[in-house]
């Protein structure tokens, strides 16, 4: 699999993880590939994992080559010492288009895999910022200052506006053309194809101070896939 370096040095090498795979490999099923395996496996030696993002988010993440650099990076991230961003489409207009949720965040206490909002739960923040909107959806930017499993997901589902294809927090409906496009006609005997069948959200910057005192910021931009939903929804759906 080809792997898109956003960054690398002796220490550190940040990539663009493509949506689908792993971070690391799965508990059950050890054949699945991983990211963590195939950069091993290129750079023939041990990569430490900083961070974690879902299977089917995409976008900036970072690895350590070595265990000094992993602790340096790891309390970084537990210290909120990086500045971390998203893109997403999200369901819906948000009405207020900017705002901050400081929901916190907890494990369903029947629902293994999935998280809510709950008094009793860990101390979590979002912001956001509606980027372009449209009648169905919104394109959405991120910074979140903490990182609790499923953050994003779990606070933008609690205030309504779910990220789009999500199936454990949304409606987990592929975005299809038919839905923004008015009388959509599909060729006879053929069957649409989705835009997209993914969870929409994309880790789009991450920006810190590395151990030698340099900033490092690394982007990733919008993927073609969602770039491909958002241009469909600028042609086919009047904005607001």
């Amino acid at each position: 699999m080809k792997i898109d370096i956003i960054y690398e040095d002796d220490d550190l090498v940040i990539v663009n993880k493509p949506s689908g795979i792993l971070v690391i490999p799965d508990r059950f099923d050890n054949d699945l590939p991983s990211l963590n395996r195939i950069l091993e496996t290129r750079y023939g030696c041990h990569m430490y994992v900083v961070h974690r993002l879902d299977r089917g988010t995409s976008g900036v993440i970072c690895f350590a080559k070595n265990e000094e650099t992993h602790k340096y990076m790891s309390a970084l991230f537990q210290e909120h010492q990086v500045e971390k961003y998203y893109m997403g489409l999200v369901g819906g207009r948000l009405i207020p288009e900017s705002g901050t949720i400081e929901s916190a965040i907890i494990a369903h206490p029947t629902k293994k895999g999935k998280m809510i909002t709950a008094k009793k739960g860990k101390a979590s923040k979002t912001d956001y910022e509606a980027v372009e909107q449209w009648p169905l959806y919104s394109l959405v930017r991120f910074r979140i200052y903490t990182g609790r499993t499923h953050q994003i997901r779990v606070h933008m589902q609690s205030i309504g506006h779910p990220i789009a294809c999500d199936e454990l927090y949304g409606d987990g409906q592929p975005f299809m053309l038919s839905t923004i496009k008015k009388k959509y006609n599909v060729a006879k005997d053929a069957e649409e194809r989705p835009l997209m069948d993914r969870l929409a959200l994309h880790a789009s910057k991450l920006v810190f101070t590395n151990a030698a005192g340099k900033e490092i910021v690394a982007e990733a931009p919008l993927p073609k896939d969602i770039a491909a939903c958002v241009n469909q929804l600028n042609k086919w759906s009047k904005a607001v």
